[in-house]
């Protein structure tokens, strides 16, 4: 469950970052980067899935 957890969450972590670079959107960049980096870092499912869930929610709740 904590590969596809962290495949789901890396592959919406590169759009983010593909689209953070294109739109030059820097909190959307650094959501990214932390989704692409997180699932790497945490092994528990219940911590990936409310990071990951935190690193989605990032770019809607600050706007810079």
């Amino acid at each position: 469950m904590d590969l596809i957890l962290g495949l789901i969450f890396g592959t919406v972590g590169s759009a983010y970052f593909v689209y953070g670079r294109k739109q030059q959107h820097p909190t959307a960049l650094v959501a990214g980067v932390g989704l692409m980096i997180f699932p790497m870092l945490v092994s528990q499912e219940v911590w990936l899935i409310l990071g990951g869930l935190a690193f989605m929610a990032l770019p809607f709740l600050v706007s810079i």
